[in-house]
């Protein structure tokens, strides 16, 4: 009878976890300099830039809006981005864009990609900015 117990406790709790509510289908790339470049192309991406308005002043990826990670107002100003559409997001070096990428999917973006090393890898590779 206890085993009976035990297998129907352990049927339960892996039912239970199997009801995530963040969806399965969100996912989280890692992309290249090159990859980032390939996507803006084919202009099927909306480009966030997450630095500061200053840093972001200084340089940024042609298309790119700005959405400070680190504003007070960031869950707000990043809910007016289309979640159904694929998201590029970049920062410095890559720290606050996987930050900003984590939360994105919790939030239920669809596809987002992040730049490895970002503007700073971007820049090193020779692609340009704009002011």
């Amino acid at each position: 009878m206890k085993i009976i117990s035990h297998i129907a406790t352990l049927f339960f709790v892996l039912v239970l976890s199997s009801c995530n509510p963040m969806d399965e289908r969100a996912t989280v790339e890692l992309i290249t300099v090159e990859e980032m470049d390939s996507l803006l192309k084919m202009g099927e991406v909306q480009l966030i830039d997450v630095r500061t308005p200053e840093e972001y002043a200084d340089g940024y990826i042609d298309g790119a809006i700005n959405i400070d990670y680190r504003n007070e107002n960031f869950e707000d100003l990043i809910a007016k981005v289309d979640k159904s559409k694929p998201v590029a997001v970049y920062c410095g070096r890559g720290g606050r864009s996987g930050q900003c990428s984590a939360y994105m999917r919790k939030a239920g973006f669809k596809k987002i990609y992040d730049l490895d090393g970002g503007i700073t890898e971007w820049k090193f590779k020779g692609k340009k900015t704009v002011r």
